[in-house]
């Protein structure tokens, strides 16, 4: 063995490998991870228990002009999504406004100088957590789903499977979004206030008087690209369209935080 070899070291991993390591290192060191996950799994089983008994009440009541028939399971949890959601992207959010908060962001920034990198890191590590999140509160709605449907319930594996997956992709690219808009704003309060306006408020308002032009806008909107992703949709826009759609809203949420966070001091 010749000194070349003697001296030779075994490869390390690139530097994106440790920018993402060390975010998932201190994503799960926190307490408020796992509590934001424990709650979003308990919102996750008691909004598709409530939504499943209403569905059984209408098929079981004396007024048959409101019977919803069988329900998919799938279609519960996507339903549920409206207010489960929040509790996960909470995950993307804290992932950088409690650096803020807490005056840590300097402290990663001195171990990681690239500002991009940090931020992919912080991407592709909320963007996992929150696709495995969505994953794990499908099971769980599912299940929960069922058990209150009983005779209602309809569980077609492939539908099923495909629900599921479609609502993890969904949480993953919100929690992208919101981790970008935390970058921007640097508040958490804020931060969700925007989203409340972006994904509910604003495509509401913009639908509400019927007029086709801003109905079209608000089709455009996350929320709304995302839910007719969600749904399979045929109109306005393929679902397909309505998935690119939302993930343009996270691209640009995520370069509009490039660009906070480069020319504003942590």
């Amino acid at each position: 063995m010749n000194a070349r070899t003697a001296t030779r070291t075994a490869p390390t991993a690139g530097p994106l490998a440790g920018a993402v390591a060390a975010e998932w290192t201190k994503l799960w060191s926190v307490r408020s991870t796992w509590w934001t996950l424990l709650s979003a799994v308990l919102l996750s089983a008691a909004a598709a228990g409530q939504l499943a008994i209403y569905a059984a009440n209408a098929n079981t009541n004396d007024d048959p002009a409101d019977d919803r028939g069988m329900v998919t399971l799938g279609s519960v949890v996507i339903d549920s999504l409206e207010l489960t959601q929040y509790a996960v992207l909470a995950i993307g959010l804290l992932a950088v406004t409690a650096e803020f908060g807490a005056d840590t962001l300097r402290t990663t920034l001195r171990c990681t100088p690239s500002r991009g990198r940090v931020l992919l890191a912080k991407a592709a590590v909320s963007g996992a957590v929150t696709f495995g999140a969505g994953l794990l509160l499908g099971g769980v709605g599912a299940l929960v789903a069922g058990a209150v449907l009983g005779e209602w319930g309809d569980a077609p594996v492939g539908g099923t499977i495909r629900d599921v997956l479609a609502s993890a992709t969904y949480l993953a690219l919100v929690g992208v979004l919101a981790l970008g808009l935390g970058t921007v704003l640097r508040s958490a309060v804020l931060t969700v206030i925007v989203l409340l306006a972006v994904l509910m408020i604003v495509p509401l308002s913009l639908q509400e008087p019927g007029i086709a032009v801003l109905t079209r806008i608000a089709d455009a909107f996350p929320g709304v690209a995302g839910g007719h992703f969600l749904a399979g949709d045929a109109d306005p826009y393929p679902p397909v369209v309505g998935l690119l759609l939302l993930a343009g809203w996270a691209a640009a949420a995520l370069v509009a935080g490039r660009a906070a966070l480069r020319h504003r001091d942590a």
